[in-house]
């Protein structure tokens, strides 16, 4: 029976097993390994039922490097602005990373959007994102590819006509119009089948319920970020007397009229 940690190969096939509806002593039985072993790495990492084998994987190495690392890590990390614990922002990165992982992201796209975000900038360049990873420009250029097509971030060219990746308060609006849009074309596509199926028929209703239900939700959420993307654009500053009070920015033009114009992805 083989010892050591679990590879990831072994936690994808857990994955496929737990999906199979398979109990941990058989999952156990076709790795050959220990019923406990199994039953210790499901339930430490999401139970059944959430269980996701590079989340496993990945939380398996952050535990290993913190046992691994004996001197101070804010002695090994480069400087930080504004007197922050360069320790403690790049465990709140591998924090967001795996946050981002969890609702859906592959990692190496959570890796540069977690890293992106806990910048001041919210921008980099592909090698600035790179040597920050310890990754080829190439898996960034994949990632960043990715991202841009889910509207989370942008590129942009600076003074120097080098090419940045950006993310700013309106992506998060653009994100959830966008994800609001992705229902219509199987609100179409349902109401079609209406009348092919015949009206009244289980299947037609089935059909209708569910392109009415899209549809309702789609407009609740698009309403919702209309009147909400102002929240993007408020900042807090300090008056005389310490305390915090609101103070607005201007959001880039209306939605409704960026939305005609935007292509369907």
């Amino acid at each position: 029976m083989p010892g050591g940690r679990l590879t990831q190969q072994e936690r994808q096939q857990i994955a496929v097993g737990l999906a199979d509806g398979l109990a941990y002593a058989e999952i156990a039985r076709r790795l050959d390994r220990p019923t406990s072993t199994i039953t210790r790495e499901v339930m430490r990492n999401g139970g059944p039922a959430g269980y996701r084998a590079d989340l496993a994987h990945r939380a398996t190495q952050q535990r290993t490097h913190s046992r691994r690392q004996t001197a101070p890590r804010a002695a090994q990390a480069l400087p930080q602005a504004h007197g922050r614990d360069a320790a403690a922002v790049r465990d709140y990165q591998e924090t967001l990373t795996t946050v981002f992982m969890t609702s859906g992201l592959p990692k190496m796209m959570a890796r540069v959007l977690g890293c992106l975000y806990t910048t001041d900038t919210g921008s980099l360049t592909a090698s600035e994102l790179a040597q920050r990873l310890t990754v080829s420009p190439a898996s960034v250029s994949k990632a960043i590819t990715f991202l841009e097509g889910l509207d989370l971030v942008r590129r942009e060219r600076d003074e120097r006509r080098r090419e940045r990746y950006v993310v700013d308060d309106d992506l998060w609006y653009q994100s959830m119009i966008r994800s609001a849009r992705a229902n219509d074309q199987f609100i179409e596509t349902a109401r079609q089948g209406i009348g092919i199926l015949g009206h009244g028929t289980p299947a037609a209703t089935r059909l209708e319920n569910a392109a009415r239900f899209l549809d309702f939700v789609s407009e609740g959420l698009i309403r919702a970020a209309e009147q909400g993307r102002e929240v993007l654009y408020t900042r807090t500053r300090t008056t005389p007397d310490g305390t915090t009070t609101p103070s607005s920015e201007a959001p880039p033009p209306s939605a409704r009229a960026e939305r005609t114009a935007w292509p369907e992805k």
